[in-house]
C-alpha cells in the first residue's frame, strides 16, 4: 500500500507528464533538423558564370579570339584571327605574299584637328568640334584627298558614319610638307595620322560616344595586297562593337 498522500501522488503525476512532454518535444525538434550534407536548393551556387572578355594586348602577336579594347571612353569588342600584331594605336598584319611588309592596319585613336589641305598641312590644322559629324565634315571637305559620301551606321550600341578616304590629284608626295600627306591629327601643330604614299586607302567609322568621338580606321597600304588579306581585315573591322557601360 502506498505511503504517499493524495497531494504527493498528484505532484508525482505532474512531474511524469512534464518529463514525457519534454521527451516528445526534443524528438520533434531532432526530426526537423537537416543533416549536415543537405543544402537547401535556394542556397546553391549559380550554375552559369559569364567570363569576361580579355583585354586587347598592347603589343606583340596576338592569338585568335575576341578582345576588349579601351582606347576610348566606352570600350569596344573586336574579333581577330591568327597572325595579327597589336601595337599601341591599333592592329596590323603583313601581306603573306610580301613578308615583313605591313599591308593592312586598323587604327584606334581620337583626332581633334584636320588640315584644310592634306598636302600643304603645316599651319593649316583646324580644331574641330567633338561630334562625329564634325570630323566627317572636315575630312570630306579636305583638299588633296577625296572621300566617298558618308553613310550612317550602327556600331553596337552607338550610331555614327562610315566613309572611304584616299589621295586625289597628287602624283608624288615629295612636294607635300615634310613629304607626308597629313589627313588628321590628335594634336596641333604636329601630325599623328599621315599617308606615306599616294596608294594608301582608308575606311573610317566615326562614332558618337556620349560626348566623345571615337575614330576607327581600316587602312590598306598599297593596291597589290592579297585579296584574302583584304577581306580578312575588313572582317576584323566589321567585328568592332561598342558596348555602352551605362
Amino acid at each position: 500500500m502506498s505511503s504517499l498522500t493524495p497531494l504527493e501522488k498528484a505532484a508525482q503525476r505532474s512531474h511524469h507528464l512534464l518529463l514525457l512532454v519534454a521527451i516528445l518535444l526534443l524528438g520533434c525538434l531532432s526530426g526537423c533538423e537537416s543533416k549536415p550534407d543537405e543544402i537547401s536548393p535556394s542556397s546553391s551556387p549559380p550554375t552559369s558564370v559569364t567570363s569576361a572578355v580579355p583585354p586587347l594586348p598592347e603589343s606583340g602577336v596576338i592569338d585568335a579570339g575576341t578582345y576588349l579594347a579601351t582606347s576610348f571612353k566606352e570600350p569596344f569588342e573586336i574579333t581577330v584571327p591568327d597572325g595579327w600584331m597589336a601595337e599601341e594605336d591599333g592592329l596590323g598584319k603583313d601581306d603573306p605574299d610580301h613578308p615583313g611588309d605591313m599591308a593592312v592596319y586598323l587604327t584606334f585613336w581620337p583626332s581633334n584637328y584636320v588640315p584644310t589641305d592634306a598636302c600643304a598641312w603645316q599651319g593649316a590644322l583646324v580644331e574641330i568640334d567633338p561630334s562625329a559629324k564634325g570630323l566627317v565634315d572636315a575630312m570630306t571637305a579636305q583638299t588633296s584627298t577625296a572621300s566617298t559620301p558618308p553613310v550612317e551606321v550602327v556600331v553596337g550600341d552607338y550610331r555614327g558614319f562610315e566613309f572611304d578616304h584616299s589621295v586625289e590629284g597628287i602624283a608624288d608626295i615629295k612636294g607635300c610638307d615634310e613629304d607626308k600627306i597629313c589627313v588628321r591629327s590628335e594634336f596641333s601643330p604636329i601630325y599623328t595620322r599621315w599617308y606615306s604614299s599616294v596608294a594608301e586607302r582608308e575606311t573610317y567609322r566615326v562614332v558618337n560616344l556620349n560626348g566623345e568621338r571615337a575614330v576607327v580606321g581600316f587602312t590598306t597600304f598599297h593596291e597589290s595586297i592579297n585579296p584574302e588579306l583584304t577581306r580578312e581585315a575588313r572582317g576584323v573591322f566589321d567585328s568592332i562593337v561598342f558596348k555602352s557601360t551605362k
